[in-house]
């Protein structure tokens, strides 16, 4: 799929979710995805420190810097495409982090209701 086909889970262009530091499977700042992104990086989410702390717990340290990936680590108030399926998860422990719905790949729909992304937006309130 291509910049120009991505939509957000409000059916319009999907706008970028962070340029600093450079985020998506692509590493576009764009929460697009392929086949080949087998985590599905399509939340576009503003980092907590509850979540951090959720991630790092189930296995997936974001906060830790990895340079040898090009990976700055993250902090509170970065903005990162995360998988849909951790986001579920954090949402249904009460962790859920915030979320831009413009920057959200419509494809998040097919595992997280409208409804959900919606109580966490920080964007159209």
């Amino acid at each position: 799929m291509s910049e120009k086909e991505a939509k957000n889970v409000l059916d319009g262009t999907l706008e970028d979710c962070s340029l600093d530091p450079i985020t998506g499977f692509f590493r576009d700042g764009c929460c697009r995805t392929n086949e080949q992104d087998i985590g599905r990086h399509i939340v576009c989410a503003e980092m907590t420190e509850e979540f951090l702390e959720f991630s790092k717990e189930k296995g997936n340290d974001l906060s830790t810097p990895r340079p040898e990936f090009h990976f700055p680590g993250l902090k509170p108030g970065d903005r990162w495409c995360v998988c849909a399926l951790r986001w579920k998860e954090a949402y249904d422990a009460g962790v859920a982090p915030p979320i831009c719905l413009l920057s959200t790949d419509k494809s998040a729909l097919e595992v997280l209701s409208l409804e959900e992304l919606k109580k966490h937006a920080i964007d159209l309130l």
